[in-house]
């Protein structure tokens, strides 16, 4: 019976069993998961593999077919999308999914549209502007002139504006130049450490992408004591690959 799980400490997010169709597709597998808290966390696999939507499922936007999602130790798996961003989850989207007729400030006030904080609000929007400096640059410009490399810091931040516990990035280096992959990746690292968030990311398992997540995992790992992890597809599905 689905109910509010014991409180452990260390968990923020756990996944059991989770299927997932669209319509007579399966999509997801019965994938099980954890994700301790203040980690990074990757999600690997090609193309199709069912990543994206598996941090659809998570955000609501998806209903799984079978299987269970507890965030912070409560089922979520048939609460809304913005009951979730309450909870504390938000995702920066797949192709940054900004909104290209409002300007930096604007995009990023809507990212708090939940918030009744307004002060601190204010105080938010100057913590993302130390992380990314550039959106202050452009912070009367509209979100559909900014660079691929700027949109994407911008749709990071957005989601920060909610104040998640977890950050769920999906293909955070997509259509940007590759001088700015690493940038993206050390960002996130940041984030992760300054702010102590949970961030999850995934990445296709074939790009550059990979690739530096995956150097900044080990990089991390050793220094932060094994902080960092990432999860990649196995051949029915997605399996857990330690550091």
């Amino acid at each position: 019976m689905t109910g509010i799980r014991p409180p452990d400490p260390d968990l923020l997010l756990e996944i059991r069993n989770l299927h997932i169709h669209y319509g007579a597709i399966e999509a997801v597998k019965g994938i099980s998961l954890t994700i301790e808290r203040g980690r990074i966390v990757t999600l690997l696999g090609t193309n199709g593999a069912g990543k994206s939507t598996t941090l659809r499922a998570i955000s609501g936007l998806l209903r799984s077919s079978a299987g269970e999602i507890y965030f912070d130790g409560k089922p979520i798996s048939h609460t809304p999308p913005h009951a979730i961003v309450a909870l504390g989850v938000a995702q920066s989207p797949e192709g940054r999914m900004i909104f290209a007729n409002l300007n930096v400030r604007e995009n990023l006030e809507m990212g708090a549209y939940l918030r009744k904080d307004k002060d601190e609000v204010r105080r938010d929007v100057e913590v993302v502007f130390t992380i990314f400096p550039r959106l202050k640059e452009r912070l009367h410009q509209a979100g559909g002139t900014l660079s691929g490399g700027e949109q994407q810091m911008l749709a990071i931040s957005r989601a920060l504006m909610s104040r998640p516990k977890l950050l769920m990035l999906d293909e955070p280096s997509l259509g940007i130049a590759p001088i700015l992959v690493k940038t993206i990746f050390e960002k996130i690292i940041e984030i992760n450490k300054t702010l102590s968030m949970t961030i999850r990311e995934i990445v296709d398992g074939k790009s550059q992408a990979f690739f530096i997540s995956a150097t900044f995992a080990r990089d991390a790992a050793s220094f932060y004591g094994r902080q960092y992890g990432y999860f990649a597809d196995s051949s029915d599905g997605f399996g857990s690959c330690p550091i």
